[in-house]
């Protein structure tokens, strides 16, 4: 018994330790920064940032802004394999006369290949077999054919044709495009958001992901949760996954017999031992805890309504298309996006898959544009027609491009390209985003940037400056390190890219 008992005294001054040295790392930070934010206090009232002032409207981050957000909330469309470029918006006319020539080794330039074709004895250039037309009074050169519903937008998009990163595989590209760093475990673009910005809407998550599937199913690439993680800053701004069949939310229901008031009888116990155990021990994960039951809770109420799609009016699927009814297509999932954003929901991130076009490009692409065109216009006039579009930030793009080389045996009828990082294609609209503008050149063979580069830590810089934030001085404290989005490396805001 006396063993027990000096067992837990043991226990209790290791508790005791544990919290004065969790007080000092995570109360000091806190203290120091109070104290830092009431020096520079006036700093944000718009001397160091050219008269921008911070707006408070509906902001509940844990960091003030630093200048007045365009974009209060962003939809984030994610083509998962890297869409070929030169098939839809970078226009390369000229190598129409390169067909099945090889790839000038003064263009590749000694370029580290992926192992699908670093052992082709040849690289036979592969023009695009579909037909561009220019677009809007801005006059972006693109896919016509595939996209006709999305070149009616061209004067609201902001075209990015120079985007660039390191990443030439799948796996590291994805993460970099959404944490800023090819190791997986950082937060997300969508974390860094929730944890800024703060929750709009009391019932339902800040960050919401979802993922759409495409009906053509070639070639697809693992996505998990890895890659809307929250990272080393607290998990409640980890991304909620929403399903598309079957209940959105695993478990959201109660069990057969058990009524709410149960449920919530249960949910404030758990949540009472669990504030004791923060009392205890300060682990920041059991404060997490005590949030995600609350938020389960309330959207036992909130999902049902938000996933019913039987009130919107028949126009809603005029400007989306029928297979907005049907769950778990692209079509679908941007709806479900423009009814998350409208209820307060800061980040959604859509995912949608079989873009790695290895081989079929002209079989595979015009399913996918036929995925997206339809859905991606309207959900710009949808937000338009709301009033929502000026402070919503819509992004489109994958995690790199394409080779004008092909992979494989060529053909005109199936051509296969290869992962590329050093140029690719993106686009924003509205939330401040510059419409109308082409921003960025490539070579005629568009292997290589001429003109205006936009590194990805250059994207998520211009991004954050869209919501709000210095992303210098937008960082978390981990590890001994101020932690941030753009990382170590030299980062800038593209100014051209902002209305």
């Amino acid at each position: 018994m006396s063993h027990l008992k000096q067992n837990l005294l043991n226990d209790t001054d290791q508790i005791r330790l544990f919290a004065r040295r969790r007080f000092f790392t995570r109360g000091g930070n806190l203290l120091g920064g109070a104290a830092l934010a009431s020096l520079v206090g006036n700093a944000f009232d718009g001397g160091m940032l050219g008269g921008r002032t911070a707006d408070a409207s509906d902001h509940t981050g844990a960091v003030p802004t630093h200048f007045a957000p365009r974009a209060k909330r962003v939809i984030y469309l994610h083509m998962v394999g890297g869409p070929s470029q030169m098939d839809l918006f970078d226009y390369k006319p000229k190598m129409a006369e390169w067909y099945d020539k090889d790839l000038p080794e003064s263009v590749r330039n000694g370029q580290r290949l992926t192992t699908m074709t670093s052992g082709q004895a040849r690289f036979p250039i592969s023009p695009t077999k579909f037909k561009f037309a220019q677009a809007g009074q801005c006059g972006m050169w693109m896919n016509q054919e595939l996209l006709p519903n999305l070149a009616k937008k061209a004067d609201e998009i902001c075209w990015m044709r120079s985007l660039h990163t390191e990443a030439i595989n799948h796996e590291p590209a994805i993460a970099a495009m959404q944490t800023g760093n090819q190791v997986t475990g950082r937060p997300c673009l969508g974390s860094w958001a929730s944890y800024g910005l703060g929750s709009m809407n009391e019932n339902l998550p800040a960050f919401v992901v979802l993922v759409a599937i495409p009906n053509n199913r070639e070639q697809e690439q693992a996505i998990s949760a890895r890659l809307w993680s929250a990272g080393y800053l607290p998990g409640e701004h980890a991304g909620v996954s929403f399903r598309s069949n079957g209940d959105p939310i695993l478990f959201i229901n109660n069990p057969p017999g058990v009524p709410d008031a149960l449920r919530r009888r249960s949910i404030e116990q758990l949540n009472e031992i669990n504030r004791i155990g923060f009392e205890r021990f300060g682990d920041p994960e059991t404060q997490t805890r005590i949030q995600q039951y609350e938020m389960a809770f309330k959207m036992q109420a909130s999902v049902p309504e938000l996933t019913d799609l039987a009130g919107e009016p028949a126009h809603t699927f005029e400007l989306y298309g029928e297979e907005a009814k049907k769950p778990g297509t692209f079509a679908n999932t941007a709806l479900m996006a423009r009814r998350l954003a409208e209820r307060g929901v800061r980040f959604v991130q859509v995912y949608h898959n079989n873009w790695d076009h290895h081989s079929n490009v002209a079989g595979r692409m015009p399913s996918q544009c036929k995925d997206i065109d339809r859905p991606c216009y309207g959900l710009l006039e949808d937000l338009k027609q709301r009033g929502m579009l000026d402070d919503t930030l819509v992004i489109w793009g994958g995690e790199f491009g394409r080779t004008i080389y092909t992979q494989g045996q060529l053909s005109r009828e199936n051509y296969g390209r290869d992962h590329h990082p050093r140029c690719f294609t993106m686009w924003m609209a509205g939330g401040g985003a510059s419409g109308g503008t082409i921003y960025g050149e490539t070579d005629d063979f568009s292997y290589n940037i001429v003109k205006d580069p936009i590194h990805i830590h250059d994207f998520h810089a211009t991004v954050l400056n869209l919501l709000g934030f210095d992303h210098e001085r937008f960082t978390y404290k981990f590890q001994g390190l101020d932690q941030r989005l753009t990382g170590v490396e030299p980062a800038k805001v593209i100014p051209d890219l902002i209305a």
